[in-house]
């Protein structure tokens, strides 16, 4: 045993050194390894596994171990998820969204905003075409994989990779739509992805198909507030899903992917061409044949829009308040506003019959308390629901003057003033009549009638820029102020539901008013949530100031710009219109109502022939002549009594100057209020003056309150005592030749 082992010995020691010569006569002949044994080397090698495949076993090995684990954690979470889905009954039950009725100031509804769901349909009773349809376009394998499809998934991530996609979309089954539309929102995050196919796993957990596909069509969002198949049927086609057929099966089926981009009522075209695409899928998986998939869809009658109309410009306005007015609730809600049908359908029609072709128009009206009775935002709210009413920024013209003038009335001007309409120029700028001419000395209310802008200019300038913004601000002009010359014609961007609060402020007579659309909100159980309270209105204005600009609008209408305002009854209100007939603006009120117009271009282009006493003023007054005529005829309120610093007291008289009072000169004449400054007998034209233009008429209104003649400031037996002397008669007699002197 020990010879035979030595043997072995021997012969592996042997068959060594062969080698070893062999090696060292390779490295003599030129061989590989360093020693002579590259020949050896490779052979070691050989027998030993590379890094690679060590690498790669480790990869295997790892890479199933987490695999393994990963998919029992996914396991464990559908479990999970499953045991907290509701059941069917309970999901049949719960809505999306928030239901809200929006109710008139009459309680009749105006219109249904939020979720419309129809009749719930059960699997059995909804059509084959519509099944088939929305798996066709949506789901192809829906029938064969467990909530998310690993097929198409793998194709959008190499797409992605690939850069054929620049975002892994489009890969939603039908049952992820599900759980996204029940459980989920829409936000596109790789956390909210991977809980939506882990929900969808969990419905396909627990739920059948069937049961899965009528959730699923129940439930889904067609665009329009219509959730779920019966209610899109029902907006689209005016009839019951039950009774659909293939070519309305495909137009429903293919609102899903954009509803707003393909809804039939927004687009025709677009949503004939998304049809075609699905009964394009249709045919190719076999639902339907080649004849069925040539149907006509364009021969779709769709339901007839009924006019959304301007009532929607009002909700759009009114109904994003409700986040500041409400607790949170999801509970369906009834909001009962101050909208009067019948006057908004008489502002939609007044809007859309006075302006110009081309151009666009908005009304706001609003209660004495700031209650809005009527809004309209546009002449067709289908085409554009852009609110010019209460978001358009656009120049109000001479209907600022209102500020201009208040504040000068505040100052201490008054109506019968005379200022002087003549050319002017304040800090580098000159203000120009539309009519290009001056017409020279007239009153106040003469100028504001005729809406002469080098007095408005002179107002401002007199009272201060200051306080003309200022003014604004009080009457609730929010809008950023310029307080620079021009303002004072409106040269400053303001919207019009500010112009007409301002207004709204002085019919008010003075006093604070906040526009409102809201009076109370109901939930679904009876429970009243919100009320709207009155606040005391605070005095923004003095009542001899209102009563002032009240006399001065009020004469603008009689006699002056706003003549085609007239309904009949006492209107008060200012016209406005901006450089080229770009805005044309009519702001006034009458009844306790106060109704703001303005037309003109979304450019800002100009309107031909578009002025503020014209188009604007018409619609204002076919408007009112409705809005007024259950109330009572009123009649304005222009005489008040002055304050006591406007008054002049008998102590302070002898402070002022000689030409405000009545005095005695120093040969003890009785001299009349403005006659100190006289330069002849008869107060004519200084000759150095130039002559003035030709005046425009004076306007003195027959309800005007006249002005009274002054009273003597003292009676004839204090003035004699007072000089001395009798006073000399009215009219007293030639005086006789001086006697010649004597001589010395």
């Amino acid at each position: 045993m020990r010879a035979d082992a030595a043997g072995k010995r021997g012969s592996r020691r042997k068959a060594a050194a062969n080698n070893g010569g062999r090696g060292s006569g390779g490295s003599s002949g030129g061989g590989f390894g360093k020693n002579g044994g590259g020949s050896g080397g490779s052979g070691k090698s050989s027998k030993q596994p590379s890094a690679f495949w060590r690498w790669f076993k480790r990869l295997f090995f790892w890479g199933t171990a987490l695999t393994l684990i990963g998919l029992l954690f996914v396991a464990v979470s559908v479990g999970f998820a499953a045991q907290s889905i509701p059941n069917f009954h309970d999901l049949k039950a719960t809505q999306n969204a928030q239901t809200i009725v929006v109710r008139a100031r009459d309680g009749s509804e105006i219109v249904e905003i939020g979720p419309s769901f129809g009749e719930w349909l059960s699997h059995d009773d909804i059509p084959e075409n519509m099944t088939n349809a929305m798996i066709a376009v949506e789901d192809r394998r829906f029938h064969s994989h467990f909530g998310i499809d690993p097929i198409r998934l793998t194709g959008a991530i190499i797409e992605g990779v690939t850069g054929a996609r620049s975002r892994l979309g489009g890969t939603s089954t039908i049952t992820q739509q599900l759980a996204r539309n029940v459980f989920l929102n829409n936000n596109r995050t790789l956390d909210r992805k991977a809980r939506e196919a882990v929900l969808a796993m969990a419905l396909e957990w627990k739920f059948s198909k069937e049961q899965i596909l009528e959730l699923y069509l129940n439930k889904v969002y067609f665009g329009g507030g219509a959730y779920g198949i019966d209610s899109a049927s029902r907006k689209f086609f005016s009839h019951p899903a039950t009774q659909l057929n293939v070519a309305e099966a495909s137009i429903i089926a293919g609102l899903v992917k954009a509803p707003s981009r393909y809804s039939p009522t927004a687009d025709v075209d677009a949503a004939v061409g998304r049809a075609k695409v699905v009964l394009r899928l249709m045919r190719e998986q076999g639902y339907i044949t080649q004849e069925q998939a040539s149907v006509n869809v364009d021969a779709v009658k769709l339901k007839k829009e009924r006019g959304q109309n301007s009532v929607r410009y009002f909700t759009d306005w009114a109904l994003p308040q409700l986040d500041l007015l409400l607790p949170e609730t999801f509970e369906p809600i009834e909001v009962w506003t101050t909208l009067d049908t019948g006057m908004q359908r008489a502002a939609t029609a007044s809007i859309q019959a006075n302006t110009p072709g081309g151009a666009q128009g908005a009304l706001v009206s609003m209660d004495r308390d700031g209650a809005i009775l009527a809004l309209v935002g546009g002449t067709d709210y289908v085409e554009t629901n852009f609110n010019r009413a209460t978001q358009a920024m656009r120049q109000p013209g001479s209907s600022f003057k209102l500020f201009v003038y208040l504040a000068a009335l505040e100052a201490g001007y008054r109506p019968e003033d005379k200022v002087t309409d003549k050319q002017i120029t304040i800090d580098g700028w000159t203000p120009r009549n539309s009519s290009g001419r001056y017409s020279g000395e007239m009153s106040l209310r003469t100028a504001f009638a005729f809406s002469v802008n080098t007095v408005a200019a002179q107002l401002g300038s007199d009272v201060g820029l200051g306080s003309v913004a200022s003014m604004a601000r009080r009457l609730g002009v929010t809008s950023a102020i310029s307080a620079v010359p021009s303002m004072t014609l409106g040269s400053n961007e303001v919207r019009l539901i500010e112009m007409t609060r301002a207004f709204g402020t002085v019919s008010a007579r003075g006093k604070s008013i906040e526009p409102y659309g809201i009076t109370k909100v109901v939930t679904a159980s009876g429970e009243t949530i919100y009320q709207h309270k009155e606040t005391p209105p605070k005095e923004v204005l003095p009542d001899y100031v209102a009563a002032g600009i009240t006399d001065l609008l009020e004469t603008a209408v009689e006699s002056g710009t706003g003549k085609a305002a007239q309904i009949g009854r006492p209107v008060a209100g200012k016209t406005g219109t901006t450089s080229s007939n770009k805005d044309g603006y009519f702001v006034g009120f009458s009844s306790g109502i106060t109704t703001g117009v303005w037309m003109g271009r979304d450019n800002n282009k100009k309107v031909s022939g578009l002025q503020g006493g014209r188009a604007p003023a018409r619609a204002f007054a076919a408007y009112m002549r409705y809005a007024v005529k259950d109330r009572p005829v009123e009649e304005f309120i222009t005489d008040i009594e002055r304050p006591e610093w406007q008054r002049e007291s008998d102590q302070d008289s002898n402070f002022d100057d000689p030409d405000d009072y009545y005095y005695i000169d120093e040969q003890g004449n009785l001299i009349e209020p403005g006659q100190a400054g006289r330069r002849d007998s008869e107060f004519g034209q200084d000759p150095s003056e130039e002559p003035a233009a030709p005046a425009l008429p004076q306007v003195i209104r027959p309800n005007a309150p006249s002005i009274p003649e002054e009273d003597q400031a003292a009676d004839d037996d204090f003035l004699e005592q007072a000089i001395g002397r009798p006073l000399a008669p009215d009219n007293p007699p030639a005086p006789a030749p001086a006697p010649a002197p004597a001589p010395n």
